[in-house]
């Protein structure tokens, strides 16, 4: 009997003490659309999925996983970069449970914008309030782990990305010719709405207690090898979908600015990940890729038509190729987007990179 105890008491221990090795660990966050996914929507009844081949043809299981890559996306490389253990798994999945739960959570579903109605053509997406309300539920589960003194704390230290805007226009006002958004909104009224309710939402994140967020821009959505095929005019960037970026991503800066004024505090972090990516669009040479304007994966102009399947043209090697899909960056692309949320000067990371928030955060 007193083995049996000396041995329930060892395991009892063991557990606490992984539990604590996880939160010192830092935690990591991700909500949003496609961009950053990692196979929430595997578990919805969507069109909006990435659950078969060739989808992660260059994954380390080979297998398509919902990540909307030939390989690894945006939290993966993320996740990497600042020493997790591994990648937060889908809020959906059902190995998420146990010490599992504080290496964070990845929230995020494609289709989603900041809008509700952005993305109603793919129905059963997790709109950002849901993703939001799961972050609490996610909360209440760590404090009947944890407790919720070390939950609070666990959140409040984490690391928060975020991700949305892009499907505002792709999936909705530009989605059909005279949508209901572009008849309620010329473009110039459109974005300072987005940005507006966007700040709403970055607040609730605040008021769950996320106190680092970085906020990322959205791409040069003319450019993106699906609009060159619908939009563009000779392989030229479509000129409405620039406007709408180039309006967006410097009002979201200024916005995330303002917040952290009015909070007293860098919560925010702005990632201008369009410049980024315009860098590899203008140059694709510099950046070791053969093309920026043609997917890796699809049919029609540009392999910019319909989805990625079975059925689509598959380039042989994905690391020259600035696109994956009509719509998503290759790997290779994520890691460049990557390095400069790591080590970016302050055009790419407002106010500062994650480099230094890292080593500001090692010193609290």
């Amino acid at each position: 009997m007193a083995t049996l105890c000396s041995i329930l008491l060892a395991l009892f221990s063991a557990t606490i003490l992984l539990v604590a090795t996880h939160v010192e660990a830092r935690a990591f966050f991700v909500f949003g659309d496609s961009l950053v996914d990692s196979g929430n929507n595997n578990y919805l009844a969507t069109t909006a999925r990435a659950d078969a081949p060739p989808y992660g043809i260059d994954y380390p299981t080979r297998r398509a996983t919902g990540r909307f890559s030939n390989g690894l996306n945006i939290p993966d490389l993320i996740s990497e970069s600042i020493g997790g253990s591994e990648s937060p798994l889908p809020y959906l999945s059902p190995a998420l449970n146990g010490p599992r739960l504080l290496v964070g959570a990845n929230f995020a579903s494609a289709g989603v914008g900041i809008l509700n109605d952005t993305g109603v053509q793919f129905v059963n997406i997790i709109r950002i309030g849901q993703q939001l309300q799961y972050f609490q539920q996610y909360q209440q589960r760590v404090s009947g782990l944890i407790g919720t003194e070390n939950a609070q704390r666990l959140v409040n230290q984490a690391l928060v990305l975020i991700t949305l805007g892009g499907n505002d226009f792709v999936n909705n006002y530009y989605l059909v010719p005279f949508s209901a958004r572009s008849r309620q909104f010329a473009l110039p009224d459109y974005v300072p709405f987005l940005i507006s309710e966007y700040s709403k939402i970055l607040l609730r994140l605040y008021e769950l207690g996320a106190r680092r967020v970085l906020v990322t821009g959205t791409g040069p959505l003319g450019c993106v090898p699906a609009e060159l095929a619908m939009r563009g005019r000779n392989g030229q960037c479509s000129t409405e979908l620039q406007q709408a970026a180039a309006l967006f991503n410097p009002q979201l800066t200024q916005m995330l600015l303002a917040l952290n004024e009015q909070l007293g505090d860098n919560v925010f972090i702005a990632a201008n990940t369009q410049l980024t990516h315009y860098d590899f669009i203008s140059n694709p040479q510099a950046f070791g890729f053969v093309t920026s304007k043609v997917a890796c994966c699809g049919q029609g102009p540009f392999n910019g038509l319909g989805l990625c399947t079975q059925l689509s043209n598959l380039c042989p090697n994905r690391d020259v190729y600035a696109f994956w899909d009509p719509f998503h960056p290759s790997e290779r692309a994520n890691r460049l987007i990557v390095q400069q949320i790591m080590t970016g000067s302050i055009e790419y990371m407002n106010p500062m990179n994650l480099s230094t928030i890292l080593a500001l955060d090692s010193r609290t």
